[in-house]
């Protein structure tokens, strides 16, 4: 349960109708089951212990009195079973007959929550047996014990602050207002589903949707139980499809007609974030619920569920198609507005031949379609220098040309040696004022050739950099318009290949696949031999470790432990952990010192959920201390 991961499980035990005793053991040997398997919160499915499809014998009352008995079986049976364990059942209440949920912890009764919108059309006719269940009806004597009545029960872990559960059954959930919604607003950050809906064609996709869609609207956990082919019988068909979401993510799902057990970590610190983070998520008063405590063993969850590497990059190529088209949309549709309100007719911008500065000639390519423009009013200077190679150096001219876009050159060696002899340093010297005065005399130059031809300078710096501090201040941080700004780099190599296979100009995607495959570098250093020298992420690090770790920092404010051991999963068989661990210090440390330069960024598109504008996403101070994160990583490892 470290991190806030709480392990959850769904099952549909083979029951038979009516028979109780044989469902009783049914349920005792799934219990049993999914506790072995480490999960807490254990949930089976409406009326499982008698089975939805009893019809006219829930009126007999050797069913509901071997019903009651055959629980109270259960909680002698699962006294010693760790969790929390909701089981279906009709249960007789001050004269009336409900569709309840009990709710079990260490063998004992909790509470009773029934059902309360009741279908009564199509194949269903709930209502000739069942009674509405309201808010809160009182107790229930039970064992000697008055246990809790009623829809609005809250049931608080005590291990685990932030978890706290309340349930709803099946048609509850397809109501206009099921009781979920007031459920969370009090406090629910798990709401489970006793349900037994039947299959009839499509409805398989559409109880997806509903799950998914309600826990993402409640910022929740949803664990959706429902009966198997146990049920199935005279006109209806039931399939057993479990569902595990968590904030509009589907994290299991049960294959149909085969009565699995299905299980799912939800991570109920990623919630509570989520909803502080939210500002219209507003919690209403919990005067009219009941708080239960419960317990649950402290231990470690066991973590199975799936942490992509690459965050930001759809792993479905038809999913990662549309978003790269929809980015570079969303790019130059930033990049035409700015255009159209300056009244500018030409664009200008630093072309180096690698992936950067690529995409942002890509996009303005595009912009200028868009507005109506020449390409041949966009200028990319290339600006040779000292580490400039000639694979890079072609590729940039080339890309120009290819794309209509004017080019243009100016060797900014000299003038950098003259800036060496004004302030006084040693060519020989390649520390960073070395780097530095080539960035900034090729900013100064796009700066000034925009000038002279009325034209706005765009920036190339993409999310990583700025992240991670890796621009020179005054130099490449600065621009005119920036559309990379919010684009990470392990999305930004991505647009540039959906750019290449899809422009349908075999010479250009020739281009672009070479400078896809062309080593990530400022060229600010003398190349070996013609070939880079100066590798960026062999300085910073990889840029898949540094955009994991952004990502989750600034999408859901995992702290630094958290980030470790799901980076761990994630990159395993890639990195040691050891590695991960390096890397993982030095973004915290670089985040934190390089805020100055991200508080004074030039405008550009927010195309993702993560940015770092200080207009929008990030309002951090620019002395920070780093201090409370490195002390808790340097516990790690």
């Amino acid at each position: 349960m470290r991190d806030g991961f709480i392990k959850v499980a769904a099952a549909t035990p083979d029951i038979l109708v009516a028979d109780c005793a044989h469902n009783r053991q049914e349920i005792v040997e799934k219990a049993r089951e999914m506790a072995g398997n480490g999960a807490k919160i254990l949930v089976f499915p409406e009326l499982c212990l008698t089975g939805y499809t009893c019809q006219d014998l829930f009126w007999q009352g050797a069913l509901l009195h071997r019903a009651e008995e055959e629980l109270k079986t259960i909680q002698r049976e699962l006294q010693d079973v760790d969790g929390l364990i909701f089981i279906g059942l009709p249960l007789r209440h001050k004269g009336k007959l409900y569709n309840a949920a009990a709710v079990l912890n260490q063998g004992r009764i909790l509470g009773f929550v029934p059902k309360h919108h009741l279908p009564n059309y199509g194949e269903f006719y709930e209502a000739r047996y069942f009674v509405p269940g309201q808010a809160f009806d009182g107790y229930v004597d039970w064992q000697g014990e008055k246990v809790p009545f009623g829809q609005n029960l809250l049931f608080h872990c005590a291990e685990v602050p932030g978890l706290c559960v309340a349930a709803e059954i099946c048609e509850d959930l397809w109501a206009p207002n099921p009781p979920s919604i007031f459920h969370a607003m009090a406090g629910a950050t798990l709401i489970v589903n006793l349900s037994a809906s039947d299959e009839t064609t499509g409805k398989d996709a559409y109880r997806r949707e509903l799950v998914g869609g309600q826990s993402a609207r409640l910022i929740c956990g949803y664990v959706y139980t429902t009966a198997g082919n146990g049920e199935s019988t005279q006109d209806l068909v039931f399939g057993g499809q479990n569902l595990i979401a968590e904030n509009g993510t589907i994290l299991r799902e049960a294959k149909r007609f085969a009565n699995e057990t299905i299980y799912g970590e939800i991570d109920v610190e990623r919630l509570e974030s989520e909803r502080r983070r939210i500002s219209t998520w507003q919690p209403e008063s919990k005067e009219e619920y009941t708080q239960i405590s419960f317990h649950v063993k402290q231990e470690q969850t066991a973590l199975s569920r799936f942490f992509d590497p690459s965050p930001f990059v759809p792993d479905d190529k038809k999913d990662r198609e549309r978003r790269c088209d929809e980015i570079l949309t969303m790019q130059a549709m930033g990049l035409k507005k700015r255009l159209d309100h300056t009244g500018c007719k030409a664009a200008v911008l630093g072309i180096s031949g690698g992936l950067d500065s690529t995409l942002a000639l890509l996009v303005t390519a595009r912009a200028f379609d868009l507005c109506g423009l020449a390409r041949s009013q966009i200028t990319a200077v290339t600006m040779p220098c000292f580490g400039t190679t000639d694979r890079t150096y072609t590729n940039a001219c080339e890309l120009t040309r290819r794309l209509g876009a004017t080019l243009r050159e100016v060797d900014i060696k000299k003038a950098v040696l003259q800036h060496f002899e004004d302030i006084g340093h040693d060519y020989q010297d390649h520390s960073v004022t070395f780097e530095n005065a080539q960035a900034r005399e090729r900013t100064q130059v796009i700066m000034d050739i925009a000038n002279s031809c009325g034209g706005l300078v765009i920036g190339t710096g993409d999310l990583s950099e700025l992240a991670l501090g890796w621009a020179t201040y005054n130099g490449d941080h600065m621009s005119m318009y920036g559309v990379n700004g919010s684009v990470p780099k392990t999305l930004v190599r991505h647009l540039v290949r959906y750019y290449a296979d899809t422009c349908g100009e075999p010479e250009l995607a020739a281009i672009l696949e070479d400078v896809l495959d062309t080593p990530v570098s400022p060229e600010l250093l003398p190349p070996t031999d013609g070939v880079i020298s100066q590798k960026t992420e062999d300085l910073v690090g990889p840029y898949e470790l540094h955009d994991f770790f952004l990502y989750y920092m600034m999408r859901f404010q995992f702290g630094p432990a958290k980030i470790y051991r799901i980076a761990r999963i994630a990159f395993a068989g890639m990195y040691h952990d050891e590695v991960i661990l390096k890397w993982l210090k030095k973004f915290y440390w670089r985040f934190f010192s390089q805020q100055f330069k991200r508080s004074c960024l030039p405008d550009g598109p927010k195309v993702g959920s993560v940015a770092v504008s200080p207009r929008g996403d990030l309002r951090m101070p620019s002395d920070a201390s780093v201090r409370i994160w490195m002390d808790e990583l340097e516990t790690l490892g």
